[in-house]
């Protein structure tokens, strides 16, 4: 079976389990499942029971789909998501993205855990992403582009929509949070960067570096998603705060700043939807 048909198959699937409208989209990243028991489920669905779906292999990400509302509006949200390093090819990351656009959604929520970059960042703070920065080495565009995709040339002059940035903006100043604004590299990973790295790219314009993300934006962009990005800042890749650094203390960090994700989003959904 093509791709194509693949994600027909797996819409297919859900609205067998669900078929009224779903107004918001939402992926939940490393460390960040905290947001997910802010929904109200009214369908829980493993990843296993759709057809296609990639398995996470991730320990911090469950592999379930979530059904439910959220601050009164009705979202499918991702408590587990799929990288590159895992083995998968870029198709098989972005897999999910297509089958939302299939269910009917318009709008995505991109979360994720990630290494800071710009000085005046701190282990705990959150980044709204402005712009992001592709070096991961295989687009999820690559091969044959059925016309339901959306363009063989997507344009990506404004990856995350500047309205939703603009009402997080007004959010973040209403509840007093902390909110940093940047530029969002993808790597394949999965090791951390070395210094050298750290260094090239923040020369080359990034103010936090992950290993997600970037290809799901991309498909969404292409499918005519408007997307909104939220980083944690888990770890830093500063010039005099690098230090080694374990999965657990990336899991603590992203705890810390999963309440001030939960604050934005929960209110960004409410006005966006």
């Amino acid at each position: 079976m093509d791709y194509l048909n693949q994600v027909k198959e797996a819409t297919a699937t859900i609205q067998t389990i669900y078929s009224e409208k779903l107004e918001v989209g939402i992926i939940l990243g490393t460390g960040l499942s905290q947001i997910g028991s802010e929904i109200e489920v009214i369908h829980e669905i493993e990843y296993a029971n759709i057809p296609h779906f990639p398995i996470s292999t991730v320990e911090s990400h469950q592999g379930k789909l979530i059904i439910g509302k959220l601050s009164g509006k009705t979202v499918l949200a991702m408590k587990g998501r799929f990288h590159y390093y895992e083995g998968y090819s870029m198709q098989q990351v972005t897999f999910p993205i297509r089958v939302m656009s299939f269910l009917g959604l318009k709008k995505l929520v991109v979360s994720n855990a990630c290494g800071g970059l710009n000085p005046d960042q701190e282990v705990g703070d959150i980044m709204m992403i402005t712009d992001q920065i592709d070096l991961f080495p295989e687009s999820p565009l690559r091969g044959v582009n059925p016309p339901e995709f959306g363009p063989r040339f997507p344009d990506m002059s404004e990856p995350y929509a500047e309205e939703f940035q603009a009402i997080a903006r007004q959010i973040a100043s209403e509840k007093s949070i902390r909110l940093h604004e940047g530029v969002y590299v993808g790597v394949q990973g999965p090791n951390l960067e070395t210094k050298a790295e750290y260094y090239y790219l923040r020369g080359i314009g990034a103010d936090a570096v992950g290993m997600s993300t970037v290809p799901e934006v991309l498909v969404a962009n292409q499918m005519g998603m408007k997307v909104f990005g939220l980083s944690a800042i888990t770890d830093l890749g500063v010039k005099g705060k690098i230090k080694k650094i374990t999965i657990q203390e990336v899991l603590d960090a992203a705890d810390i700043a999963s309440p001030k994700m939960i604050e934005i989003i929960r209110e960004l959904v409410k006005r966006i939807a």
